[in-house]
């Protein structure tokens, strides 16, 4: 019990460490992260692995149907978006885009953004629609995409 406690009393104090933005930089911050995540969505709307990678942190991390894939490096996220940028054509995919995009919390480092977005035909229609959590943060004064959790 007193184990329990005491971790309880770390994880409560933990908490106390995250800097929550000011107002003048939550505005500077959530700009700089809907930039990192246009460029997400436009990479992968351009079936561009590189494009699409370049605005991921490593190790990137990714929940989806139950299974946590985890990518160590660049190469590894951008061998497996290579053979998913084959396979979405074969699902009558065309292009994905933001629905919804909704802050849920700043700090300095940290951003977590709830979204929603859809993927679409060639011809416009809508294929599927799904709900995420991005946290996304920032690392040699970059910020970048760390972690995803998908409804799809």
């Amino acid at each position: 019990m007193k184990t329990i406690n005491a971790l309880l009393i770390l994880i409560l104090l933990s908490i106390g460490q995250v800097t929550v933005a000011d107002e003048p930089d939550r505005e500077r911050i959530v700009a700089e992260v809907m930039a990192v995540l246009d460029a997400f969505m436009a990479g992968f709307s351009a079936s561009s692995p590189e494009q699409h990678t370049a605005t991921y942190h490593f190790p990137h991390y990714r929940l989806a149907r139950g299974e946590m894939l985890v990518w160590e490096t660049p190469g590894e996220a951008l061998a497996a978006h290579e053979e998913l940028f084959q396979q979405l054509p074969d699902t009558g995919w065309h292009r994905s885009a933001w629905l919804e995009r909704e802050v849920i919390s700043v700090s300095d480092t940290k951003v977590h953004v709830a979204t929603r977005f859809a993927r679409y035909r060639e011809d416009g229609s809508e294929l599927t629609r799904a709900e995420s959590l991005y946290v996304l943060i920032r690392e040699d004064g970059c910020w970048g995409v760390k972690l995803r959790s998908s409804f799809l």
